[in-house]
């Protein structure tokens, strides 16, 4: 590992993250010490789950709708042990807390040991629309319920054990896209079905999920691993491309026989790709 747990907890104070860094187990895990949460804390979970459910319940993949209903995310702050039991008998996946956002290669080991790294404090009323850092809403609301889906809880974990052979080969941004586009804010329109949504970065952005979802204006663009990986992405503002999906199971296919280590060594060093100016096909629309 590049940085140490104590190098780490010192830049993330000068930088001014709020999570308590000093507190990080060596893989950057902490205690969620579900006792700290105040009755604040649990007003503005429920604030935020029942505005943003009311989009969800419209507009999310039918399997993240059965995630929520299978481990019970809505009434309280959740409790990780709890709900990683659930977890693991569906799946084999189970949840640990962090103080925020950790290094890449913990990270990606966690993934690739179907560990859900999730943030132990909430934001605050004041911040419902918009926060800097990924919170537990982000990480639990988000990301969480579509680990109940079996291809997908294979391709996260195929995608934590393939980013930890590239970064060596020099592909850190490029296994970042592929994540972005796909478990932050990737679209699926399986067989029969309208256009739904799966990605964290959409399900729990209450502006953001409607214009992906029902403005018209978003950019949808059908999923190809290797364009992927090479698109740049927007940070701070709405994407300029969503990657749509056919399917879990594509996504997890194409996964399995992408030779990524060939597509890094090919692009690693060309600059990134403008979403806005990929083609959109009819079939994405």
């Amino acid at each position: 590992m590049s940085m140490t747990v104590s190098q780490y907890a010192a830049e993330c104070a000068a930088q001014g993250m709020r999570g308590d860094y000093t507190r990080c187990r060596a893989d950057f895990t902490v205690p969620q010490d579900y006792g700290v949460y105040s009755e604040a804390d649990q007003a503005v979970w429920r604030t935020l789950c029942d505005r943003q459910t009311k989009l969800t319940e419209r507009h999310a993949h039918h399997s993240y709708l059965d995630g929520i209903a299978a481990l019970g995310l809505i009434d309280r702050v959740p409790d990780f042990e709890t709900v990683s039991a659930k977890l693991s008998a569906m799946t084999g996946w189970t949840l640990v807390a962090v103080p925020g956002l950790i290094p890449a290669e913990p990270f990606f080991d966690h993934l690739a040991n179907r560990r859900f790294p999730v943030t132990n404090w909430l934001r605050s009323m004041d911040e419902l629309d918009y926060i800097v850092e990924p919170d537990m809403f982000h990480d639990f609301f988000g990301h969480v319920p579509i680990l109940t889906q079996p291809d997908f809880a294979d391709f996260m974990q195929r995608y934590g054990e393939k980013a930890l052979e590239l970064i060596p080969l020099g592909g850190d941004r490029m296994v970042t896209r592929l994540y972005w586009y796909t478990a932050e804010f990737g679209l699926i329109r399986e067989p029969g079905q309208d256009l739904k949504v799966f990605g964290a970065g959409l399900m729990s952005s209450f502006s953001e999920l409607q214009f992906a979802a029902e403005s018209g204006k978003a950019n949808r663009v059908p999923m190809d691993i290797e364009t992927i990986m090479r698109t740049g992405y927007e940070i701070d503002a709405f994407q300029r491309a969503y990657f749509v999906l056919p399917s879990f199971e594509a996504l997890n296919r194409q996964m399995a026989e992408s030779d990524l280590a060939a597509i890094v060594r090919r692009y690693k060093e060309d600059a990134p790709l403008d979403p806005a100016a990929l083609p959109a096909r009819k079939a994405a629309a």
